[in-house]
Protein backbone atom coordinates (compact mmCIF):
# COMPACT_ATOMS: atom_id res chain seq x y z
CA UNK A 1 0.00 0.00 0.00
CA UNK A 2 1.52 3.40 -0.42
CA UNK A 3 1.63 5.76 1.90
CA UNK A 4 -0.88 8.66 1.80
CA UNK A 5 -0.12 12.04 0.43
CA UNK A 6 0.78 14.93 2.27
CA UNK A 7 -2.88 16.80 0.04
CA UNK A 8 -4.53 13.25 2.22
CA UNK A 9 -2.98 14.20 5.35
CA UNK A 10 -5.57 16.57 7.72
CA UNK A 11 -4.33 20.09 8.70
CA UNK A 12 -1.98 19.93 11.51
CA UNK A 13 -1.31 22.26 14.86
CA UNK A 14 0.54 21.89 17.66
CA UNK A 15 -1.90 22.98 19.98
CA UNK A 16 -6.31 23.59 18.61
CA UNK A 17 -8.06 26.09 21.02
CA UNK A 18 -11.76 25.27 20.61
CA UNK A 19 -13.76 28.79 21.60
CA UNK A 20 -12.82 32.57 20.74
CA UNK A 21 -14.54 34.12 23.39
CA UNK A 22 -13.14 35.52 27.05
CA UNK A 23 -11.11 31.86 27.84
CA UNK A 24 -10.37 30.85 24.26
CA UNK A 25 -8.79 34.36 23.36
CA UNK A 26 -6.50 34.81 26.86
CA UNK A 27 -5.19 31.06 26.16
CA UNK A 28 -4.13 31.82 22.91
CA UNK A 29 -2.62 35.02 24.45
CA UNK A 30 -1.01 32.91 26.83
CA UNK A 31 0.33 30.45 24.41
CA UNK A 32 1.89 33.05 22.06
CA UNK A 33 3.78 34.71 24.76
CA UNK A 34 5.31 31.43 26.54
CA UNK A 35 5.64 29.10 23.24
CA UNK A 36 6.19 31.45 20.25
CA UNK A 37 7.23 28.52 17.71
CA UNK A 38 4.42 26.44 18.88
CA UNK A 39 1.27 26.58 15.81
CA UNK A 40 -2.31 27.25 16.77
CA UNK A 41 -5.64 27.88 15.97
CA UNK A 42 -8.35 28.86 17.40
CA UNK A 43 -12.16 27.40 16.23
CA UNK A 44 -15.27 29.09 17.32
CA UNK A 45 -18.45 27.40 15.67
CA UNK A 46 -20.57 31.37 15.74
CA UNK A 47 -19.96 33.59 13.26
CA UNK A 48 -18.34 36.12 15.01
CA UNK A 49 -15.77 36.42 18.20
CA UNK A 50 -16.58 37.57 21.86
CA UNK A 51 -18.32 34.38 23.11
CA UNK A 52 -20.80 35.23 25.69
CA UNK A 53 -20.14 39.04 25.48
CA UNK A 54 -21.23 38.64 21.58
CA UNK A 55 -24.24 36.09 21.98
CA UNK A 56 -26.13 37.77 24.66
CA UNK A 57 -28.21 40.98 23.59
CA UNK A 58 -31.06 41.69 26.08
CA UNK A 59 -31.01 44.91 27.60
CA UNK A 60 -28.51 45.98 30.25
CA UNK A 61 -26.13 42.98 30.10
CA UNK A 62 -23.11 43.97 31.63
CA UNK A 63 -20.53 41.58 33.79
CA UNK A 64 -21.07 40.84 37.49
CA UNK A 65 -17.51 40.50 38.32
CA UNK A 66 -15.18 43.90 38.31
CA UNK A 67 -13.44 43.64 35.22
CA UNK A 68 -9.86 44.62 36.59
CA UNK A 69 -9.91 40.87 38.04
CA UNK A 70 -12.55 39.56 34.92
CA UNK A 71 -10.33 41.33 32.85
CA UNK A 72 -6.71 39.94 31.91
CA UNK A 73 -4.15 40.30 33.82
CA UNK A 74 -1.57 40.75 31.08
CA UNK A 75 -4.23 43.79 29.14
CA UNK A 76 -4.84 46.53 31.34
CA UNK A 77 -8.80 47.41 32.08
CA UNK A 78 -8.80 51.02 31.43
CA UNK A 79 -13.11 52.05 30.71
CA UNK A 80 -13.95 53.99 33.84
CA UNK A 81 -16.36 51.85 34.98
CA UNK A 82 -15.41 48.20 36.51
CA UNK A 83 -18.62 46.85 36.26
CA UNK A 84 -19.09 46.98 32.28
CA UNK A 85 -21.38 46.37 29.91
CA UNK A 86 -21.17 44.04 27.21
CA UNK A 87 -20.26 46.67 24.16
CA UNK A 88 -17.42 47.50 26.61
CA UNK A 89 -16.07 44.01 27.68
CA UNK A 90 -16.44 42.94 23.83
CA UNK A 91 -14.35 45.65 22.14
CA UNK A 92 -11.75 44.88 25.10
CA UNK A 93 -11.80 41.39 23.85
CA UNK A 94 -11.08 42.26 20.14
CA UNK A 95 -9.03 45.13 21.14
CA UNK A 96 -6.50 42.31 22.88
CA UNK A 97 -6.98 40.03 19.86
CA UNK A 98 -5.83 42.44 17.32
CA UNK A 99 -3.22 44.05 19.78
CA UNK A 100 -1.40 40.09 19.94
CA UNK A 101 -2.41 39.39 16.84
CA UNK A 102 -4.65 36.22 18.03
CA UNK A 103 -7.25 37.36 15.46
CA UNK A 104 -5.35 35.67 12.77
CA UNK A 105 -5.56 32.51 13.85
CA UNK A 106 -9.04 32.28 14.53
CA UNK A 107 -11.28 30.56 12.43
CA UNK A 108 -15.20 31.37 12.33
CA UNK A 109 -18.04 29.12 11.52
CA UNK A 110 -16.00 25.76 12.66
CA UNK A 111 -17.84 23.71 15.03
CA UNK A 112 -16.43 20.88 16.73
CA UNK A 113 -18.21 17.32 16.55
CA UNK A 114 -16.03 15.24 17.83
CA UNK A 115 -12.26 14.06 18.28
CA UNK A 116 -10.47 11.16 18.68
CA UNK A 117 -6.99 10.50 20.44
CA UNK A 118 -4.21 8.16 18.85
CA UNK A 119 -1.82 6.77 21.25
CA UNK A 120 0.30 5.39 18.51
CA UNK A 121 0.83 8.72 16.95
CA UNK A 122 0.00 10.90 20.28
CA UNK A 123 -2.58 12.65 18.16
CA UNK A 124 -6.26 14.48 18.64
CA UNK A 125 -8.11 13.76 15.01
CA UNK A 126 -10.64 16.52 15.47
CA UNK A 127 -13.34 16.37 12.94
CA UNK A 128 -15.10 19.87 12.20
CA UNK A 129 -17.68 21.35 10.57
CA UNK A 130 -18.15 24.86 8.72
CA UNK A 131 -21.36 26.01 10.04
CA UNK A 132 -21.65 28.15 6.90
CA UNK A 133 -21.16 26.25 4.16
CA UNK A 134 -21.71 22.40 5.28
CA UNK A 135 -18.46 21.42 4.65
CA UNK A 136 -16.61 18.44 7.32
CA UNK A 137 -13.14 18.33 7.75
CA UNK A 138 -10.17 16.96 9.73
CA UNK A 139 -7.63 18.38 11.77
CA UNK A 140 -5.20 17.22 13.99
CA UNK A 141 -3.20 18.38 16.87
CA UNK A 142 -0.91 17.39 19.44
CA UNK A 143 -2.87 18.79 22.40
CA UNK A 144 -6.53 19.98 22.40
CA UNK A 145 -7.58 22.85 24.54
CA UNK A 146 -11.54 23.52 25.03
CA UNK A 147 -12.17 27.05 26.07
CA UNK A 148 -16.12 26.34 25.06
CA UNK A 149 -17.53 27.66 28.32
CA UNK A 150 -20.01 25.28 30.11
CA UNK A 151 -23.01 25.99 28.76
CA UNK A 152 -25.37 25.75 25.51
CA UNK A 153 -24.74 28.82 23.35
CA UNK A 154 -28.20 27.61 20.78
CA UNK A 155 -30.69 26.97 23.53
CA UNK A 156 -31.53 28.62 27.03
CA UNK A 157 -33.47 27.19 29.86
CA UNK A 158 -36.94 27.39 30.29
CA UNK A 159 -39.41 25.02 32.60
CA UNK A 160 -42.38 24.04 31.44
CA UNK A 161 -45.18 26.17 32.48
CA UNK A 162 -48.97 25.78 32.17
CA UNK A 163 -50.78 27.52 29.72
CA UNK A 164 -47.99 29.13 27.39
CA UNK A 165 -50.09 29.11 24.35
CA UNK A 166 -52.74 31.36 25.83
CA UNK A 167 -50.55 34.05 26.41
CA UNK A 168 -51.58 37.08 23.94
CA UNK A 169 -48.68 38.50 23.47
CA UNK A 170 -44.60 37.32 23.20
CA UNK A 171 -42.54 35.23 25.35
CA UNK A 172 -39.01 35.88 25.30
CA UNK A 173 -35.92 34.32 26.42
CA UNK A 174 -32.93 36.72 27.06
CA UNK A 175 -30.65 33.98 25.29
CA UNK A 176 -32.56 34.78 22.54
CA UNK A 177 -33.49 38.11 22.59
CA UNK A 178 -35.19 39.27 19.30
CA UNK A 179 -33.47 41.93 17.40
CA UNK A 180 -35.79 45.40 17.77
CA UNK A 181 -38.09 44.06 19.99
CA UNK A 182 -40.34 47.02 21.33
CA UNK A 183 -41.18 47.09 24.73
CA UNK A 184 -41.58 51.35 24.65
CA UNK A 185 -44.98 51.60 27.35
CA UNK A 186 -45.33 47.85 27.77
CA UNK A 187 -46.02 45.87 30.79
CA UNK A 188 -43.05 43.41 31.26
CA UNK A 189 -43.09 40.30 33.19
CA UNK A 190 -39.32 38.81 34.15
CA UNK A 191 -39.82 34.78 35.15
CA UNK A 192 -36.34 34.70 37.30
CA UNK A 193 -34.34 36.16 40.18
CA UNK A 194 -30.82 35.57 39.19
CA UNK A 195 -27.76 37.74 37.41
CA UNK A 196 -29.79 38.02 34.46
CA UNK A 197 -33.59 39.71 35.81
CA UNK A 198 -31.49 41.77 37.93
CA UNK A 199 -29.94 43.52 34.86
CA UNK A 200 -33.04 43.73 32.97
CA UNK A 201 -35.64 45.28 35.39
CA UNK A 202 -33.58 48.22 35.66
CA UNK A 203 -32.54 48.24 32.16
CA UNK A 204 -36.31 48.08 30.31
CA UNK A 205 -38.09 50.02 33.59
CA UNK A 206 -37.00 53.02 32.14
CA UNK A 207 -39.07 52.50 28.56
CA UNK A 208 -41.99 49.89 29.61
CA UNK A 209 -44.64 51.15 31.43
CA UNK A 210 -43.78 49.34 34.19
CA UNK A 211 -41.85 45.79 35.49
CA UNK A 212 -42.32 42.96 37.41
CA UNK A 213 -39.72 40.45 38.43
CA UNK A 214 -41.52 37.40 39.27
CA UNK A 215 -39.40 35.40 41.51
CA UNK A 216 -40.43 31.58 43.06
CA UNK A 217 -37.44 32.03 45.44
CA UNK A 218 -35.39 35.63 46.73
CA UNK A 219 -31.58 35.94 45.52
CA UNK A 220 -28.82 37.56 47.73
CA UNK A 221 -28.65 41.14 46.15
CA UNK A 222 -25.94 43.17 46.89
CA UNK A 223 -25.01 46.77 45.32
CA UNK A 224 -21.97 48.30 44.40
CA UNK A 225 -20.69 51.32 42.42
CA UNK A 226 -19.89 50.58 39.11
CA UNK A 227 -17.03 52.96 39.32
CA UNK A 228 -13.85 52.80 41.48
CA UNK A 229 -12.92 55.97 43.15
CA UNK A 230 -9.49 54.15 43.86
CA UNK A 231 -9.20 53.02 40.03
CA UNK A 232 -9.52 56.60 38.71
CA UNK A 233 -7.37 58.05 41.54
CA UNK A 234 -4.38 55.55 40.78
CA UNK A 235 -4.69 55.94 36.60
CA UNK A 236 -3.43 59.62 37.49
CA UNK A 237 -0.85 58.76 39.42
CA UNK A 238 0.33 55.78 37.94
CA UNK A 239 1.06 54.03 34.90
CA UNK A 240 -1.70 51.99 33.17
CA UNK A 241 -0.02 48.44 33.70
CA UNK A 242 0.61 49.48 37.90
CA UNK A 243 -2.69 51.06 37.97
CA UNK A 244 -4.61 47.76 36.57
CA UNK A 245 -1.86 45.31 38.92
CA UNK A 246 -2.55 46.85 42.28
CA UNK A 247 -6.52 47.38 41.38
CA UNK A 248 -6.34 43.87 40.46
CA UNK A 249 -4.62 42.63 43.60
CA UNK A 250 -6.49 44.23 46.02
CA UNK A 251 -10.46 43.02 44.21
CA UNK A 252 -9.04 39.65 44.35
CA UNK A 253 -8.60 40.48 48.20
CA UNK A 254 -11.86 41.65 48.82
CA UNK A 255 -13.27 38.66 46.59
CA UNK A 256 -11.52 36.24 48.56
CA UNK A 257 -12.46 37.87 51.82
CA UNK A 258 -16.57 37.97 51.10
CA UNK A 259 -16.68 34.59 50.19
CA UNK A 260 -14.86 33.56 53.25
CA UNK A 261 -16.92 35.54 55.00
CA UNK A 262 -19.63 34.24 54.50
CA UNK A 263 -18.60 30.66 54.84
CA UNK A 264 -17.74 31.01 58.16
CA UNK A 265 -20.09 33.80 59.27
CA UNK A 266 -23.40 32.86 57.49
CA UNK A 267 -26.10 34.70 59.79
CA UNK A 268 -23.86 37.57 60.16
CA UNK A 269 -23.39 37.95 56.38
CA UNK A 270 -27.37 37.49 56.04
CA UNK A 271 -27.97 40.16 57.96
CA UNK A 272 -25.35 42.48 56.73
CA UNK A 273 -27.19 42.09 53.03
CA UNK A 274 -30.55 42.11 54.80
CA UNK A 275 -29.41 45.80 56.40
CA UNK A 276 -28.37 46.99 52.97
CA UNK A 277 -30.99 46.15 51.09
CA UNK A 278 -33.47 47.74 53.88
CA UNK A 279 -31.13 50.64 53.38
CA UNK A 280 -31.71 51.06 49.89
CA UNK A 281 -35.36 50.39 49.85
CA UNK A 282 -38.95 52.47 50.78
CA UNK A 283 -39.68 52.26 54.56
CA UNK A 284 -41.92 49.71 55.27
CA UNK A 285 -40.85 47.52 52.10
CA UNK A 286 -41.11 43.57 52.93
CA UNK A 287 -37.61 43.18 52.31
CA UNK A 288 -37.94 39.70 54.41
CA UNK A 289 -40.85 38.75 51.57
CA UNK A 290 -38.82 39.34 48.54
CA UNK A 291 -34.68 39.41 49.17
CA UNK A 292 -34.26 37.25 51.84
CA UNK A 293 -33.14 33.46 50.28
CA UNK A 294 -33.82 30.33 52.31
CA UNK A 295 -30.01 29.39 51.78
CA UNK A 296 -26.62 30.80 53.08
CA UNK A 297 -24.79 33.37 51.07
CA UNK A 298 -22.34 32.41 48.76
CA UNK A 299 -24.61 28.73 48.82
CA UNK A 300 -24.98 30.51 45.27
CA UNK A 301 -23.79 33.48 43.69
CA UNK A 302 -24.50 36.74 45.03
CA UNK A 303 -26.15 39.09 42.53
CA UNK A 304 -24.07 42.56 42.31
CA UNK A 305 -26.40 45.61 40.97
CA UNK A 306 -24.32 48.77 39.62
CA UNK A 307 -25.24 52.24 41.56
CA UNK A 308 -28.00 49.99 43.26
CA UNK A 309 -30.06 50.51 40.02
CA UNK A 310 -32.53 47.66 40.52
CA UNK A 311 -33.31 49.57 44.22
CA UNK A 312 -33.46 52.64 42.65
CA UNK A 313 -36.06 51.21 39.95
CA UNK A 314 -37.94 49.87 42.43
CA UNK A 315 -38.21 52.84 45.06
CA UNK A 316 -39.60 54.89 41.98
CA UNK A 317 -42.56 52.68 41.50
CA UNK A 318 -41.42 51.65 37.73
CA UNK A 319 -40.62 48.27 39.02
CA UNK A 320 -41.98 45.73 41.59
CA UNK A 321 -40.92 42.12 43.07
CA UNK A 322 -43.42 39.93 43.27
CA UNK A 323 -42.32 36.48 45.20
CA UNK A 324 -44.59 33.54 44.20
CA UNK A 325 -45.55 30.44 42.16
CA UNK A 326 -46.90 30.92 38.97
CA UNK A 327 -50.22 28.69 38.78
CA UNK A 328 -50.48 28.74 34.39
CA UNK A 329 -50.40 31.33 32.05
CA UNK A 330 -53.30 33.29 30.62
CA UNK A 331 -54.45 35.68 27.59
CA UNK A 332 -53.43 38.87 29.69
CA UNK A 333 -50.40 37.40 31.56
CA UNK A 334 -49.79 34.83 34.38
CA UNK A 335 -51.85 33.73 36.88
CA UNK A 336 -49.93 33.09 40.45
CA UNK A 337 -50.98 30.28 42.95
CA UNK A 338 -52.34 32.84 45.12
CA UNK A 339 -55.10 33.44 42.91
CA UNK A 340 -53.69 36.76 41.35
CA UNK A 341 -52.66 37.42 37.93
CA UNK A 342 -49.98 39.62 36.56
CA UNK A 343 -50.93 41.16 33.53
CA UNK A 344 -48.53 42.10 30.88
CA UNK A 345 -47.79 42.70 26.96
CA UNK A 346 -44.60 40.96 27.57
CA UNK A 347 -43.31 38.31 29.53
CA UNK A 348 -39.29 37.54 29.47
CA UNK A 349 -37.96 34.05 31.04
CA UNK A 350 -34.88 34.93 32.93
CA UNK A 351 -35.30 31.09 33.92
CA UNK A 352 -31.49 30.04 33.19
CA UNK A 353 -28.73 28.29 31.24
CA UNK A 354 -28.54 24.80 29.80
CA UNK A 355 -25.15 23.26 31.34
CA UNK A 356 -23.18 21.90 28.05
CA UNK A 357 -19.63 19.99 28.86
CA UNK A 358 -17.32 20.71 26.14
CA UNK A 359 -19.62 22.35 23.74
CA UNK A 360 -21.29 18.67 23.28
CA UNK A 361 -18.02 17.56 21.50
CA UNK A 362 -17.70 13.89 21.74
CA UNK A 363 -14.03 12.60 23.06
CA UNK A 364 -12.89 9.19 22.20
CA UNK A 365 -9.77 7.58 23.25
CA UNK A 366 -7.87 5.03 21.60
CA UNK A 367 -11.35 4.27 20.17
CA UNK A 368 -13.21 3.73 23.80
CA UNK A 369 -15.93 6.78 23.88
CA UNK A 370 -15.37 9.39 26.66
CA UNK A 371 -17.62 9.62 29.19
CA UNK A 372 -17.54 12.29 31.29
CA UNK A 373 -19.02 11.58 34.40
CA UNK A 374 -17.02 8.50 34.98
CA UNK A 375 -13.47 11.04 34.72
CA UNK A 376 -11.98 12.79 37.50
CA UNK A 377 -10.70 16.74 37.06
CA UNK A 378 -6.93 17.05 37.54
CA UNK A 379 -6.18 20.01 38.96
CA UNK A 380 -9.05 21.82 37.73
CA UNK A 381 -7.64 21.54 34.03
CA UNK A 382 -7.38 17.97 32.52
CA UNK A 383 -9.47 14.71 33.09
CA UNK A 384 -8.46 11.27 34.35
CA UNK A 385 -7.36 9.31 31.22
CA UNK A 386 -7.95 11.21 28.27
CA UNK A 387 -4.17 12.51 27.27
CA UNK A 388 -3.07 15.73 26.16
CA UNK A 389 -6.43 17.31 27.08
CA UNK A 390 -7.18 20.27 28.66
CA UNK A 391 -9.94 22.46 29.75
CA UNK A 392 -10.97 26.27 31.07
CA UNK A 393 -13.39 26.01 33.90
CA UNK A 394 -13.14 29.03 36.12
CA UNK A 395 -14.30 30.28 39.68
CA UNK A 396 -18.28 30.16 40.44
CA UNK A 397 -17.17 32.27 43.63
CA UNK A 398 -15.19 34.78 42.10
CA UNK A 399 -14.10 36.40 39.14
CA UNK A 400 -13.67 33.52 35.67
CA UNK A 401 -10.84 34.95 34.50
CA UNK A 402 -9.06 34.50 37.88
CA UNK A 403 -8.65 30.87 37.68
CA UNK A 404 -8.54 30.70 33.70
CA UNK A 405 -5.66 32.42 34.19
CA UNK A 406 -3.57 30.56 36.34
CA UNK A 407 -4.61 27.30 34.01
CA UNK A 408 -3.13 28.98 31.36
CA UNK A 409 0.09 29.51 32.69
CA UNK A 410 0.28 26.01 34.15
CA UNK A 411 -0.18 24.97 31.11
CA UNK A 412 2.38 26.68 29.13
CA UNK A 413 4.69 25.50 32.20
CA UNK A 414 3.14 21.64 30.93
CA UNK A 415 4.24 22.22 27.62
CA UNK A 416 7.38 24.02 28.28
CA UNK A 417 8.64 20.75 30.64
CA UNK A 418 7.44 18.06 28.00
CA UNK A 419 9.68 19.87 25.27
CA UNK A 420 12.54 19.83 27.37
CA UNK A 421 12.62 16.04 28.46
CA UNK A 422 11.57 14.66 25.17
CA UNK A 423 8.07 13.85 26.29
CA UNK A 424 4.37 14.07 23.99
CA UNK A 425 1.89 11.98 25.70
CA UNK A 426 0.85 13.76 29.42
CA UNK A 427 -1.84 11.83 31.03
CA UNK A 428 -3.31 12.28 34.25
CA UNK A 429 -4.21 8.88 36.03
CA UNK A 430 -6.04 7.88 39.20
CA UNK A 431 -3.20 6.87 41.95
CA UNK A 432 -6.25 5.40 43.86
CA UNK A 433 -8.87 4.08 41.60
CA UNK A 434 -11.18 4.06 44.66
CA UNK A 435 -10.47 7.95 45.88
CA UNK A 436 -14.18 9.18 46.93
CA UNK A 437 -15.74 11.78 44.51
CA UNK A 438 -17.98 14.08 44.42
CA UNK A 439 -19.91 16.50 42.15
CA UNK A 440 -17.25 19.16 40.33
CA UNK A 441 -18.92 22.24 41.69
CA UNK A 442 -20.17 22.56 45.36
CA UNK A 443 -23.42 24.83 43.89
CA UNK A 444 -26.44 25.16 44.65
CA UNK A 445 -27.43 27.43 41.30
CA UNK A 446 -30.58 25.17 39.58
CA UNK A 447 -28.43 25.32 36.33
CA UNK A 448 -25.83 23.08 37.89
CA UNK A 449 -27.64 21.13 39.75
CA UNK A 450 -30.09 20.00 36.31
CA UNK A 451 -26.41 18.83 34.71
CA UNK A 452 -24.56 18.03 37.54
CA UNK A 453 -24.60 14.23 36.53
CA UNK A 454 -23.83 14.73 32.79
CA UNK A 455 -20.16 16.77 34.54
CA UNK A 456 -16.88 15.24 35.46
CA UNK A 457 -16.45 14.50 39.34
CA UNK A 458 -13.53 15.73 41.26
CA UNK A 459 -12.22 13.67 44.61
CA UNK A 460 -10.82 14.66 47.74
CA UNK A 461 -7.85 15.62 47.99
CA UNK A 462 -5.14 17.52 45.88
CA UNK A 463 -4.58 17.64 42.88
CA UNK A 464 -8.06 16.15 42.22
CA UNK A 465 -10.09 18.50 44.04
CA UNK A 466 -11.82 21.31 41.79
CA UNK A 467 -10.35 24.24 43.91
CA UNK A 468 -12.11 27.67 44.19
CA UNK A 469 -9.69 29.99 46.22
CA UNK A 470 -7.72 31.79 44.34
CA UNK A 471 -4.54 31.91 47.00
CA UNK A 472 -4.04 27.74 46.78
CA UNK A 473 -4.85 27.93 43.09
CA UNK A 474 -1.69 29.89 42.58
CA UNK A 475 0.26 27.95 44.99
CA UNK A 476 -0.76 24.91 43.09
CA UNK A 477 -0.72 25.90 39.30
CA UNK A 478 1.64 28.80 39.69
CA UNK A 479 4.38 27.85 42.41
CA UNK A 480 3.92 24.43 42.65
CA UNK A 481 5.69 21.41 39.87
CA UNK A 482 3.93 21.02 36.90
CA UNK A 483 5.03 17.15 37.59
CA UNK A 484 3.01 14.84 40.09
CA UNK A 485 2.97 11.20 41.20
CA UNK A 486 -0.40 10.73 39.29
CA UNK A 487 0.58 12.48 35.76
CA UNK A 488 2.11 9.92 33.44
CA UNK A 489 4.53 11.57 30.40
CA UNK A 490 6.01 8.87 27.82
CA UNK A 491 7.01 9.64 24.53
CA UNK A 492 4.87 7.63 21.40
CA UNK A 493 8.15 7.58 19.21
CA UNK A 494 10.65 5.18 21.94
CA UNK A 495 7.07 3.26 22.68
CA UNK A 496 7.22 2.70 18.46
CA UNK A 497 10.50 2.04 18.44
CA UNK A 498 12.12 0.69 21.51
CA UNK A 499 8.96 -0.56 23.37
CA UNK A 500 9.90 1.50 26.02
CA UNK A 501 7.20 1.57 28.73
CA UNK A 502 5.25 4.72 29.82
CA UNK A 503 7.42 6.93 32.22
CA UNK A 504 6.10 8.64 35.61
CA UNK A 505 7.39 11.36 36.47
CA UNK A 506 6.95 12.22 40.37
CA UNK A 507 7.33 15.81 41.65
Amino acid sequence: MSPPRAADLPEHVDVLIIGAGLSGIGTACYLQREHPLKSYALLEARGATGGTWDLFHYPGIRSDSDLHTFGYEFKPWTDRKSIAGADAILAYLRETAAEYGIDRQIRLHHRVHGAAWSSTDALWVVDVERTDTGERMKLSCRWLFCASGYYRYDQGFTPRFEGTERFRGPIVHPQHWPQGLDYQGKRVVIIGSGATAVTMVPAMAGAAAHVTMLQRTPTYIVPIPSEDPLAKLLRKLLPKAWAHALMRRKNIAMQRFIWRFCQRYPRLARRLIRWENTRQLPKGYPVDKHFNPPYDPWAQRLCVVPDSDLFKAISSGRASVVTEHIETFTEKGVQLKSGQELEADLIVTATGLNLQALGGIALSVDGAPVHLADRVAFKGMMLSGVPNFSLALGYTNASWTLKVGLLCEHFCRLLAYMDAHGYSICTPELGNPAMPTRPLLDFAAGYVQRSIDTLPRQGDRAPWVMSMDYQEDTRLLRDDAVTDPDLRFSSHVQTATSATPDVTVAG
